[in-house]
Formats: C-alpha cells, sequence, structure tokens
C-alpha cells in the first residue's frame, strides 16, 4: 500500500485548513443555524449583470478570452480605477483579469518570493495569504495590529519586523475581519518608511467600495509608490458576485509580465461569461452598489448598537461588511466560544484566531446578512452570554 504520508507535500502537510471553513462546515450540521460566518452578500447579482451573462451565453460567447482578460474589460478597469483611486494603469500592460481577487494573491506572491523571502502580514487578516507565502517557500512574518490603534498598522510596527530578507508587505485594507481602514495619512508614515528600498507592496483593496467613513484611498495614490505596488481587487462583495469569480491585478509592466506567466500555464483565462458580465457591471450597475453599501452600512449602525445593549466590547468598523467584537469577559478561548455557540445556541460565528493568533479573544460576525437575521443571532448570543456569565457566577 501507498504510504501517503511520504508522497505528500511537507510544506502542504503543515499547513492548517480554513478556520472560516471549518465553522461553515460545522454550521452546515447543525439543523436551524443562522450563520454569520461566511462573508458573502446576501444580495442576488444585480439583474442587468446577469442578464448581459444569459445574452452572451445566447450568443455563443463560450470560446477562451486573450489570457490576460477581454480588451474592454481592461480598458473599463483602467478607467474605472483611475477614478476611484486616481492612479492610471495600461490596460494592455498593466491590467490582468483573475479568477476572483484570491487567483490575483496568488500569482502577485508566487512572482515575487525566492526561498527564504520573508514576508510581511498585517494581522488579523484574511485566512489565505500566510498559506501561500509558506507554499511558495517564504517566511511570512507577522505583524500584530491593536484593537486600541483601530487595528490600523504603523511605521513603526512595520521597520521592527524589516530585515535584510524582507521582500513584500501586505496591507489588507479595508479589513478582514476587524473592519478597520487605512487613510492616507495612516500610509504616508509607511511609504516614507520604505521609500529607499526594493520592498514591494500587495494592497488587497475587495472591500474597498464597502468603505463608510470617507473614502477609500490607496496605497498606490502615494507619489512614488505606484512603481512598488501590486493593487488586487474584485467584483465579488461589492457587486454581490462571488460565485461569477471575477478579480482583478493591477501592477507595474516588469511584474505584471511574470505574473501572466503564471495565470497562463495555472488558468488560460478567466471565465468568459463571467468577463461580459463583470464589465457590464462597471458600465451600468453604480447605483446598485451604492444601495447595497447603504443597506450594509445600516446593518452595521444596527449592529454596533446592539452589541453594545448586550454588552459586548466591539470596534467600530469602518468598512467591509464584519465586526470583530472581543469576547475575553467570558474566560472562553475564541474556539470553544465558537463551538459552544454553535452547538448550544445555533449561531455560527468564526473563530477569531482564525485570522492570526493575534485574534485570539474575538469572534468575526458578518453583517451580510439581513435585518431579521441579525436580530435573532444577537437573541441567541445574549442568550449564551447570560448563560456563560451564570456558569462563571
Amino acid at each position: 500500500m501507498i504510504d501517503y504520508d511520504k508522497v505528500l507535500s511537507e510544506k502542504c502537510k503543515t499547513i492548517k485548513p480554513s478556520g472560516i471553513r471549518k465553522f461553515f462546515d460545522l454550521a452546515a450540521s447543525v439543523e436551524g443555524v443562522i450563520s454569520l460566518g461566511v462573508g458573502e452578500p446576501d444580495f442576488q447579482t444585480p439583474w442587468t449583470i446577469r442578464q448581459e451573462a444569459i445574452n452572451e451565453l445566447e450568443k455563443g460567447k463560450t470560446k477562451y478570452t486573450a489570457n490576460s482578460g477581454l480588451s474592454e474589460l481592461k480598458a473599463a478597469v483602467s478607467e474605472y480605477t483611475m477614478k476611484k483611486i486616481g492612479v492610471k494603469y495600461d490596460p494592455e500592460k498593466e491590467v490582468l483579469i483573475t479568477v476572483g481577487g484570491s487567483e490575483g494573491i496568488d500569482i502577485c506572491l508566487r512572482s515575487l518570493i525566492n526561498p527564504g523571502d520573508e514576508i510581511l502580514v498585517v494581522e488579523p487578516c484574511f485566512v489565505c495569504y500566510a498559506p501561500i507565502v509558506t507554499l511558495t517557500g517564504g517566511i511570512p512574518v507577522s505583524i500584530e495590529t491593536k484593537e486600541e490603534n483601530g487595528f490600523k498598522v504603523t511605521a513603526e510596527e512595520i521597520k521592527e519586523k524589516i530585515t535584510p530578507k524582507t521582500k513584500l508587505l501586505i496591507l489588507p485594507f479595508p479589513n478582514n475581519p476587524t473592519g478597520g481602514i487605512m487613510t492616507k495619512e495612516d500610509y504616508l508614515p509607511i511609504a516614507e518608511a520604505i521609500k529607499d528600498t526594493d520592498i514591494m507592496v500587495l494592497t488587497d483593496e475587495i472591500y474597498s467600495e464597502l468603505t463608510y467613513s470617507g473614502k477609500h484611498f490607496s496605497f498606490a495614490a502615494i507619489e512614488g509608490m505606484r512603481e512598488r505596488t501590486i493593487v488586487v481587487d474584485g467584483f465579488s462583495k461589492a457587486y454581490a458576485m462571488t460565485g461569477w469569480r471575477m478579480g482583478y491585478v493591477l501592477a507595474p509592466q516588469p511584474l505584471m509580465t511574470q505574473m501572466l506567466k503564471i495565470h497562463q500555464y495555472a488558468i488560460m483565462c478567466s471565465p468568459t461569461i463571467s468577463q461580459y458580465a463583470a464589465l457590464e457591471a462597471l458600465k451600468s450597475c453604480e447605483k446598485d452598489v451604492e444601495k447595497m453599501r447603504s443597506e450594509y452600512d445600516m446593518r452595521r449602525k444596527w449592529l454596533v448598537k446592539a452589541l453594545n445593549d448586550i454588552d459586548l466590547e466591539y470596534f467600530e468598523p469602518m468598512g467591509a461588511f464584519y465586526v470583530f467584537p472581543s469576547i475575553k469577559s467570558t474566560g472562553l478561548s475564541s474556539e470553544v466560544f465558537c463551538d459552544r455557540l454553535v452547538n448550544e445556541y445555533k449561531v455560527a460565528v468564526v473563530p477569531g484566531n482564525a485570522f492570526g493568533s493575534c485574534g485570539e479573544g474575538h469572534i468575526r460576525i458578518s453583517y451580510a446578512y439581513s435585518i431579521k437575521h441579525l436580530m435573532t443571532a444577537i437573541d441567541r448570543i445574549k442568550a449564551f452570554l447570560d448563560k456563560v456569565k451564570s456558569e462563571n457566577a
């Protein structure tokens, strides 16, 4: 018999399964669960987008596109990016259409990392960065942000972690899971700290349209930073297009040339029908995005008030669609809290340590769900907190 332990990749074996998926699968196995665990909009993809996909499908537009994507879509992305963050990218040389933002992150890391390179990962953060770094032979170096600082990362915290092996800094803002954002004023000292180095920057801006305090600002917009910055963005969150798997990467041509090679060999091209749908999204769905953002903002305000009413400590999020409350007062670990909550009170949330060890003592609650779901969930969470309090009395 084959000894699978010998044939499997050692790096792959050391990677833990996603903490998000663990509790999503657990929730699916418990009848009657209200899940606030997955970062997926509860809105349907706007009808104009779906209609365009149907129209293109009926026309037989099912062949491969160019590896880097439809020229008209790349041009639309370039124009939209200029309007949004004020940075111009050549649509044929500096724009790549990817299979969701996740592929963009993957090919960016694979195109940059040599064995032993150190990658600065700002945590808490989306779960994929460190595992991909490890798989590519790099070394993830955690920079832990603090609730009292609004979960922002500072230049001083970054400089403490820089070594001669530092290759890349990952800036995941607006942040999943905390809802924290970074402003131009926050970014300027960071730009100053790395301007005379060869350190590259990856900005994951998938939640950029879901900013509730002022306008989103991109690190790439700082003078002198465009040449070292790779911007990853996409359609999943803002346009409620998670299953369409549409993202894009913006980067200087020398970097894009290498990323395109990986994309060519691994993917060929992004889904053709989805590309036409994304083009329609950029053309005609600005009002739909604003409507969804307004709804998220209303849910955000309701949820933070509800958390305050049940005496659960929280940081008020200013972006994305998550709240990251502290559950330290319960005396339970994040995983025990979430496990008991789903099994005893049928509410699924995600333990904070799924997003890095500094997330321990927190849980992530998604408000990409209806107010009705949120109200029922909060009632159950309050009942659970009361039970834990009586146990500790």
